[in-house]
């Protein structure tokens, strides 16, 4: 089985480029798994993935599929090593669905990211160390990102915080 490991971290902070660092060792088969689907209409949105992707190896991309575990396993050949970024974005693109359903559904994905041949690096955003949103959605999408979180880490090999470019070995 493959080792998981754990990236978060405030927005900006050297996550992604801490993830491509790692795997830069892993062979030229990683397969960066990106969480958003692209927008051409979010001006902003396709600027942060331009720039995403120009700070990363030419790697295969999967953009979010609706099970990422699933079609990274039926990959062939199989991935060296994956990178999925981000756990957030993930999150928010299953916001129409119930606490419950979001987590469930991230559960599974986490016990076939555990079973896998190849590492894994999940990327994600530390959200709620800030002031509470006043916008009901805001504390509930928070909230959600903060369990998300504790079962990711809780589920990995290795978790570290980085902020300002610096990693903390959380476990």
């Amino acid at each position: 089985m493959g080792r998981l490991t754990f990236l978060t971290g405030p927005t900006r902070s050297g996550k992604s480029q801490r993830a491509v660092a790692q795997a830069g060792g892993w062979g030229e088969r990683v397969v960066f798994v990106a969480t958003y689907r692209s927008d051409e209409r979010d001006a902003e949105m396709m600027a942060r993935i331009n720039r995403h992707r120009a700070e990363r190896p030419a790697w295969r991309t999967l953009e979010a599929p609706d099970d990422a575990a699933a079609s990274l396993a039926a990959l062939s050949p199989p991935p060296s090593g994956v990178i999925l970024d981000c756990l957030t974005l993930w999150a928010s693109a299953r916001f129409a669905d119930s606490d419950e359903q979001i987590e469930a559904r991230w559960i599974e994905q986490l016990t076939a990211f555990q079973a896998a041949p190849w590492p894994t690096i999940i990327v994600s955003n530390e959200l709620g160390w800030s002031l509470v949103p006043a916008d009901a959605a805001a504390r509930r999408f928070r909230d959600l990102a903060g369990t998300l979180a504790k079962h990711t880490a809780s589920a990995a090999d290795e978790a570290w915080l980085i902020v300002a470019g610096c990693p903390l070995k959380l476990k």
